[in-house]
């Protein structure tokens, strides 16, 4: 048979047995806040620019002044979003070209192709010049083999894109070292 503590012992361990389940309680709270957080977004790669072009004015399209707005700021709504192959949402990551046409699609109800070759040879403006892009223009990147790489510019000689596996959706400068070598020309979609 068990017998019953003391009155006096039960005052003097209530105390600590109080604390101990203020503590445990409270490391529960934590972990389970820690959990629920989610994953958090990576930083962007872009900080400050670099870029030759970053004085010039910002400017969008003439005619299309609102539309090129909206594929601005979606477009820099999904920076940090994981890169996949073959992506082309927000939850289920993007590609380059999944990227663009979610953009083009969710901005201007614009469907284009899921290849960054085929939305290279579609009917548009082709702006030759990096100082010549407006905000809203798509940026095409290749070598010797063609058109392999795309994004939307955002002004100010930044672009938006998913540059490659285990990345991110980033922010960078159009004239960097890499892309300055890489750029083939800009297509304005909206005018």
């Amino acid at each position: 048979m068990c017998q019953e503590p003391a009155e006096s012992s039960l005052r003097q361990d209530t105390p600590w047995r109080a604390a101990r389940h203020v503590v445990v309680l409270g490391a529960a709270i934590l972990l389970l806040a820690a959990c629920a957080g989610g994953a958090r977004r990576p930083e962007p790669t872009y900080k400050d620019s670099h870029s030759s072009l970053a004085n010039l004015p910002a400017r969008a399209p003439a005619g299309s002044m609102g539309t090129a707005n909206d594929v601005l700021f979606r477009a820099i709504a999904l920076v940090g979003t994981p890169y996949r192959w073959g992506g082309n949402t927000p939850d289920g990551g993007f590609d380059c070209s999944g990227l663009v046409d979610y953009i083009y699609q969710n901005a201007a109800g614009l469907a284009l192709p899921h290849s960054s070759r085929d939305m290279a040879q579609m009917s548009g403006r082709r702006v030759r010049q990096m100082a010549d892009l407006v905000s809203g223009d798509l940026v095409f990147f290749g070598g010797s083999g063609g058109i392999s790489h795309v994004g939307v510019y955002v002004g100010k000689g930044r672009f938006v894109h998913a540059p490659n596996s285990g990345g991110t959706v980033r922010l960078d400068d159009i004239d960097g070292p890499y892309w300055r070598d890489h750029f083939a020309f800009g297509k304005r979609l909206l005018d």
